[in-house]
């Protein structure tokens, strides 16, 4: 793989996260623009989101089926135009339309942009790969609120401009051609595994009680320290930033430790540093600590996709599978934790490093070869 399609997957891995991250910090301009309160045009979000999740359960099975280079440059070629129809939207929901199509969209990328990099690195070094491929995403998902809000002080249409620009540079790059394609791929069923969908319920309960809990941390900011917006905004981006710094560390460790002991460590680490979270005294501690949990998502998460990756053929069907229940397990934090922190902050921490340490080492595969075995399975959607 040449150093221009190399930086082709990494920048594919950022390109998805930015999208969805891109609106949250233009939500006034936006609703100015269309002639509704902020609040209403944050359906953006949940327009991105939801089919981003949803198209993702069956997304990388689908990929694989139509062939992943050909899937990837047809959805990013799909991106570019939705891109572009969020430009020119003249209402709401037109633009909330053109949105959902970005996450659909997106949800047909980033599975088979891991499987290609799984395929196309050897083995002891696919960890180290993976962690440059999640620092990507994290810098994605970080630098989004930024670069938004910046550019919607001119003009928010020229960030989705610009987005439509890169997609097709990306499109026109293309991807690495598969060395395993050939024969009919594993089917659906072949993902539906129990250790598929257990590695699928650790990455849930991994990254719903660390990264999911971005908004808990937000709101004892506020209501302990009194922290206004900007201050708040640094604390929770320390978690990306730490994230993104010690990538190579965190891929290393997986290469060097195996998947399911990396898992482990990032857990049992997580449960400490959302304990500190809930507990530490002062605003530079609960920095810190929420730093830590960064890194322990990093080492969770690359971890977990390193364990369903060495499926070979199928892989992105796993990966895809794995994927849309992490992000399921993001979207029931608020719900399931919210109550329980106003009716006592410090368990409304606790309960999720309790579920960190406990449930990760429960629903783990403990033979990782039961999940690299989906490559086997039936071939039949």
């Amino acid at each position: 793989m040449n150093s221009i399609t190399r930086g082709g997957l990494h920048a594919g891995a950022f390109l998805g996260p930015f999208g969805g991250g891109l609106t949250v910090a233009m939500l006034p301009e936006l609703g100015a623009s269309f002639g509704v309160p902020a609040g209403t045009a944050a359906l953006a979000v949940t327009a991105y989101m939801l089919p981003f999740a949803a198209v993702m359960v069956v997304s990388g099975t689908l990929g694989e089926r139509w062939g992943r280079r050909r899937t990837v440059v047809t959805a990013y070629g799909v991106y570019a135009l939705a891109a572009l129809a969020c430009v020119l939207a003249p209402t709401l929901p037109l633009f909330l339309a053109a949105t959902a199509v970005l996450g659909a969209a997106n949800a047909f990328t980033t599975p088979l942009l891991m499987a290609v990099l799984a395929a196309t690195v050897p083995g002891d070094r696919l960890g180290r790969a993976l962690g440059w491929f999640a620092a990507m995403q994290a810098a994605g998902s970080t630098s989004a609120p930024l670069v938004g809000g910046l550019v919607a002080e001119a003009d928010w249409r020229l960030a989705f401009a610009g987005v439509a620009v890169v997609t097709v540079a990306l499109a026109l790059i293309g991807i690495p051609a598969d060395p395993t394609a050939g024969g009919e791929p594993p089917g659906i069923r072949a993902a539906l595994r129990p250790a598929v969908l257990r590695a699928g319920l650790a990455a849930a309960v991994g990254w719903g009680c660390l990264m999911g809990l971005g908004f808990l941390v937000a709101l004892r900011l506020d209501e302990h320290f009194h922290a206004g917006a900007g201050p708040r905004g640094l604390v929770l981006t320390a978690a990306g930033v730490a994230g993104i710094l010690t990538a190579r560390l965190v891929g290393g460790a997986v290469d060097r430790t195996g998947t399911r002991g990396s898992v482990l460590a990032g857990a049992g680490l997580g449960a400490l540093a959302i304990a500190a979270v809930g507990a530490l005294p002062a605003l530079w501690m609960v920095a810190l600590a929420w730093a830590v949990g960064g890194v322990a998502t990093q080492l969770v998460l690359v971890a977990v996709n390193a364990l369903v990756l060495g499926a070979g053929r199928g892989a992105g069907g796993a990966v895809s599978l794995v994927q849309a229940l992490r992000f399921g397990g993001g979207a029931l934090s608020p719900v399931a934790f919210t109550p329980i922190y106003h009716a006592d902050p410090m368990i409304g921490f606790l309960l999720p490093a309790v579920l960190l340490a406990t449930v990760v080492p429960i629903v783990l595969p403990r033979r990782p070869s039961a999940v690299t075995q989906v490559g086997r399975g039936r071939s039949r959607v």
